[in-house]
């Protein structure tokens, strides 16, 4: 049977698994193999998701599962994304979907966020918690590489209200090489397809003298979709296969994102230790309206909120922000 789950719509025969090893068929029926079962389950801010303009200062439950759709060269969650996950089992948390969303209230969490794996490797499994999730007023997020079908795109437009989507470089021979793909053509259409009706950021980890070329036709690109899309830029430290790669020299990025800049009022350049790229600024006048901590890998918070109505307090310019009212008295973390 052919996986529709994500794009490499994979030929699973009975008992057998797919590229990520997430599904089998059973009975001449694909199946989760590895149902409500995760790799990471814990309180997190929302800035170190990432996410910038998504309930700014809030608390999250922050989740994952194992294994992933795609064979990035450079993974810094190779641990996870790249194992067997068979043989990760006894590690792994078997949480039903109402203990999590009980968590989730407990911990005072405004969200459920995916954020450590794929999700389309564990859509069954989200599918039940987004029920529980959506009955408790508690909205999901997810980060993604966007590498799915359009049927699954719908799927996840139906659990998650807002999105990162990992857009790793647009050439062809960027993506065979270091991400294991054909084309970036899917993930560029789903992006399109999600922030018609979601919250959308983005996020591009640069390696330099691979995918710092790109970053003006990314820009472009991202501007075509919506000029007001927040984009994080990371520094991406070396990983997995690429361990023995020069750290990227952060002058050299801040140098090629000037022109961008001109295009994308929300560019964020960050991943390390005291960025001064974190802040948002009013596109209109400058202020800062939103003032932010880089603490580096993950590590990211909110300082100061200055536009809790989504304006700007010294023009009135509109900012870009999903913030609505939190259901059970969140205050953030």
């Amino acid at each position: 049977m052919r996986c529709s789950y994500c794009e490499r719509r994979c030929e699973i025969t009975e008992g057998k698994t797919g590229v990520c090893r997430m599904y089998t068929v059973s009975e001449g029926i694909i199946k989760e193999r590895f149902p409500h079962r995760w790799s990471s389950c814990g309180a997190s801010r929302l800035e170190a998701v990432p996410f910038y303009h998504a309930y700014p200062g809030s608390r999250c439950l922050a989740i994952g599962t194992t294994s992933c759709n795609f064979r990035c060269q450079y993974c810094s969650n190779a641990f996870i994304a790249k194992e067997d996950p068979e043989i990760q089992q006894d590690l792994l948390y078997q949480l039903t979907p109402h203990k999590l969303v009980s968590m989730a209230q407990k911990l005072n969490c405004r969200s459920i966020i995916f954020n450590v794996n794929e999700p389309t490797v564990s859509l069954p499994s989200l599918l039940d918690v987004a029920q529980e999730a959506k009955a408790a007023a508690i909205p999901m997020g997810c980060l993604t590489n966007g590498y799915m079908t359009v049927e699954s795109t719908e799927l996840l437009a139906s659990i998650f209200s807002f999105f990162n989507v990992s857009l790793k470089g647009l050439s062809s021979h960027f993506n065979k090489k270091y991400v294991g793909i054909e084309s970036c053509k899917p993930v560029l259409r789903n992006i399109r397809r999600l922030a018609g009706d979601r919250h959308v950021e983005v996020t591009t980890p640069i390696i330099q003298g691979t995918n710092d070329c790109e970053i003006d036709t990314i820009a472009d690109f991202l501007t075509g979709v919506d000029p007001e899309i927040p984009w994080h830029v990371f520094r991406l430290l070396p990983e997995d296969e690429m361990m023995g790669t020069e750290y990227p020299n952060i002058q050299a990025i801040d140098a090629a994102l000037q022109s961008a800049r001109k295009k994308l009022p929300y560019i964020y350049f960050h991943n390390f230790v005291g960025s001064e790229w974190v802040n948002t600024h009013c596109p209109a006048c400058g202020s800062v309206v939103i003032e932010r901590f880089s603490l580096g890998c993950g590590g990211d918070k909110l300082n100061m909120l200055r536009c809790e109505d989504n304006r700007c307090p010294d023009c009135g310019q509109k900012i870009k922000v999903l913030n609505e009212k939190t259901p059970f008295g969140n205050k953030g973390v």
